[in-house]
């Protein structure tokens, strides 16, 4: 709830403080004496849509501070906790308006955006009066403020759930619809690919193996024969023979030598070896050159096949048999599109009816739920003086979504046989505060915690009706807190807590200087505040006899 607030230097008010507490705090005065700048400010703190220009006149800047006392499980804090604060007992707000129109907000001494101050603003207070389009009479939230009521807060959370597969299951089968559509246009391409890349099977590292045994078909006549002969030199008819013979001569020639030409000999038999090593390299590659004439035909054109299909397709060579891969994926998930898209609808239909059953089924609670708040309003309107108002709770359908399949709206009809219609298009002004407070009233029964202001609410009522909206306004405070601002005694009688706003003028050295205060009001100021709010001006012996009477019950 609102502790307390204080205020500067915001149009008449130059330095004001005040403590609430929590039941009905009411707050009076007399016309233009500053209880809608008060309120002013207390929207401002709370980032509001105001005033224009809110800083006193004379004053760089207007600043107003609010302090709130809230349990731990308050909404607040886990606004707080999403926008990355680090949650305190306490939460203050401060906000400072410049001369220049410059805004600059802080909770808990920590900059804040507009957007984080009001989001948390609205879970801390809520204004209500004849003129309030932010809360009940915004049609928007009267579907929010049944289920509410109602307490649907897991078929709620339910249908939802169900809504977000409905729409995970539609989108899976749109791209699968949109995948298959896509392969669809290509199909011809896909299979003529395919096959062609099948009937060729080209394998990585094919093209540059072609090329090199090409390359080596087209020079193997022209270095044949110098391989041949050379193959022919090293042989039986020619170096093998010779270091063949002479290694015969060294053996015979080795036992007279004495150990000379042991070295030699060893030589010899190393040089054999490297010959032999040679003739059989040589071998290989005279067996490599023996090819049939047409081999080198067969693997041109082999290769100019493999190098054509890449160009045709925009890749490497080397990567056509992954290509190809790729293709047969695109083919199979054509092939099997229609299985698959078969499934998804199988899906799609059984997240659907199990969407309907949770709507449905929410439906019937709004319904049930539209009809208890009905009798309740009708038993809050009689005491109000509206015994013969109709307040229905219409459900209508509409599109589905996450919170269900209905539209809710609250609608009156203040004769029976009148037609009924929105709240602020049927209801006179007193009419309307009526209504607002009876529904409030119906809607805060099992809410505790709130802080509410109701400005001027009771305006265009009087004697027993006005002791009726202030004994409903009472009841709301008793689960909560209340601040009212009102010109009945009646209501103002029933306050737990009662302060006077005034407006005060003192001589300056540039002229009078008008500012407006609020005073705490004792017992006895209190039967004097009443006096006059009963008598006007001039408060006489009766008028204090009627205050006392008023506060006596």
């Amino acid at each position: 709830m609102l502790r307390g607030l204080d205020i500067r230097d915001m149009l008449i008010i130059d330095r004001l403080e005040l403590n609430f507490s929590a039941g009905l705090n009411v707050l009076t005065g007399e016309t233009g004496a500053g209880k809608s700048i008060l309120l002013d400010s207390l929207g401002f703190v709370l980032g509001w849509r105001g005033r224009a220009e809110l800083v006193r006149q004379g004053a760089d800047q207007g600043e107003v501070t609010a302090w709130f006392e809230l349990s731990p499980d308050h909404a607040a804090f886990d606004v707080l906790r999403e926008a990355g604060w680090d949650v305190e007992d306490e939460l203050i707000l401060r906000r400072v308006n410049t001369r220049d129109g410059r805004k600059t907000a802080w909770i808990n001494d920590r900059r804040a955006s507009g957007e984080v101050l009001r989001a948390v603003s609205e879970t801390l207070v809520e204004l209500h009066g004849q003129h309030d389009d932010r809360g009940l009479l915004n049609a928007r939230g009267h579907r929010a403020l049944l289920d509410e009521f109602a307490g649907l807060e897991a078929a709620l959370s339910d249908v939802a759930a169900h809504w977000r597969d409905v729409r995970a299951a539609n989108r899976a089968l749109g791209a699968a619809r949109a995948e298959l559509a896509a392969v669809k246009d290509e199909e011809e391409f896909l299979r003529h690919a395919v096959g062609e890349l099948d009937a060729l099977a080209p394998e990585p590292g094919e093209e540059a193996a072609l090329d090199t045994r090409r390359r080596l078909m087209q020079g193997a006549e022209k270095i044949r024969d110098d391989i041949a002969r050379a193959h022919t030199a090293m042989g039986r008819d020619g170096a093998e023979a010779q270091l063949d013979a002479a290694m015969r001569w060294l053996d015979d020639a080795a036992s007279g030598a004495e150990g000379g030409l042991d070295e030699p000999v060893a030589a010899l038999s190393r040089a054999m070896s490297e010959l032999a090593d040679a003739q059989a390299g040589v071998d290989r590659v005279l067996d490599s050159l023996a090819f049939n004439p047409s081999e080198l035909e067969d693997t041109e054109e082999r290769l100019f096949a493999i190098r054509a299909l890449a160009r045709k397709h925009d890749v490497l060579p080397d990567d056509l048999a992954a290509f190809a891969d790729e293709l047969r994926v695109k083919l199979q998930a054509l092939d099997g599109g229609a299985h698959k898209i078969s499934d998804l609808e199988a899906a799609l239909t059984a997240a659907q009816k199990t969407y309907d059953r949770a709507a449905d089924e929410l439906t019937a609670q709004r319904q049930l739920a539209a009809a208890n708040l009905d009798a309740a309003m009708s038993a809050e309107l009689a005491p109000l003086k509206m015994e013969r108002a109709v307040f229905t709770t219409d459900v209508t359908p509409c599109d589905a979504g996450p919170t269900g399949k209905d539209e809710v709206a609250f609608r009156v009809a203040t004769n029976p046989g009148a037609p009924s219609g929105p709240l602020n298009k049927i209801a006179s002004g007193g009419e309307l505060s009526r209504f607002l407070l009876a529904l409030k009233v119906c809607l805060t029964r099992s809410t505790t915690g709130l802080t509410m202001i109701f400005d001027e609410i009771d305006r265009g009522v009087g004697g027993a009706t006005a002791d009726a909206v202030g004994r409903r306004l009472a009841e709301v405070a008793s689960a909560g807190q209340v601040l009212v601002v009102t010109h009945s005694p009646q209501v103002a009688a029933l306050g737990a807590h009662h302060w006077r706003v005034e407006k005060r003028v003192t001589a300056g050295a540039d002229g009078d200087i008008t500012t407006s205060t609020v005073v705490p009001l004792n017992a006895d100021d209190r039967v004097d505040e009443l006096a006059r709010m009963l008598s006007g001006d001039k408060i006489t012996d009766e008028a204090r006899g009627a205050a006392r009477a008023l506060l006596g019950g």
